[in-house]
C-alpha cells in the first residue's frame, strides 16, 4: 500500500481502511500468541500500513496538499 494511493481516497474510505487494518492486526496478534503465525513480518507490515493511513487522515484534516 502506497501513500499516494491512500491520498486519492476520501476520509470515510480511509477510516474504513483503518478499521480493517486494525482488525487484521488483532487477528495476527492472536495467531502470533498461539504460535500459528507463519510470517511474523506481516505484523510489522500491517503496523506500518496503519501508520500510513493515520498520517494521510491527519494530512487531510489539516488541509496539507502533497
Amino acid at each position: 500500500m502506497k501513500a499516494s494511493e491512500l491520498r486519492e481516497k476520501s476520509i470515510a474510505e480511509l477510516q474504513q481502511e483503518l478499521q480493517e487494518l486494525k482488525n487484521e492486526l488483532f487477528k495476527l496478534r492472536f495467531q502470533h500468541a498461539t504460535n500459528q503465525l507463519d510470517n511474523p513480518m506481516k505484523l510489522k507490515s500491517v503496523k506500518r500500513d496503519i501508520a500510513r493511513v493515520k498520517t494521510v487522515i491527519r494530512e487531510k484534516e489539516l488541509g496539507i496538499k502533497r
